[in-house]
């Protein structure tokens, strides 16, 4: 994830995967772009109209982000979807008009990386290992 300290990314650019772009810079990239979010879940919507997609939002320190799952792609990754706290998604973005969206490629489930919160040595602003 980006940190406070770390320099900003020159104009027209922005992390790349593996290395997670924060939604407040998802206007950046241009639609279609190959992006890698990641947050905390707090909402997960299956609506019964949508023939098997899963809408994810995803927050981070800087504001939420609009995931969407393909039904293929949630029985692939049905675990991380359904069970993940935080989440690691790389996808495509997808702008329409003022809406942008991360239609997911791959999902991974970081939860485990809340724990270091309760660490007493845990420092938010540490750079974190790749």
């Amino acid at each position: 994830m980006h940190t406070p300290t770390a320099p900003l990314p020159p104009p027209g650019r922005w992390p790349r995967p593996p290395a997670a772009i924060p939604a407040a810079e998802l206007d950046q990239p241009p639609d279609g772009a190959r992006v890698t979010v990641a947050g905390l879940v707090l909402v997960r919507q299956r609506p019964g109209t949508a023939k098997g997609v899963i809408f994810l939002t995803l927050e981070d320190e800087t504001g939420t982000c609009n995931v969407v799952v393909w039904a293929k792609l949630y029985e692939r990754y049905r675990r991380a979807v359904i069970a993940g706290r935080l989440l690691r998604v790389t996808g495509r973005l997808q702008r329409e008009q003022s809406v942008v969206h991360v239609v997911a490629e791959h999902i991974e489930d970081i939860s485990p990386m809340l724990d270091t919160l309760l660490h007493p040595d845990f420092d938010p602003l540490a750079p974190v290992a790749r």
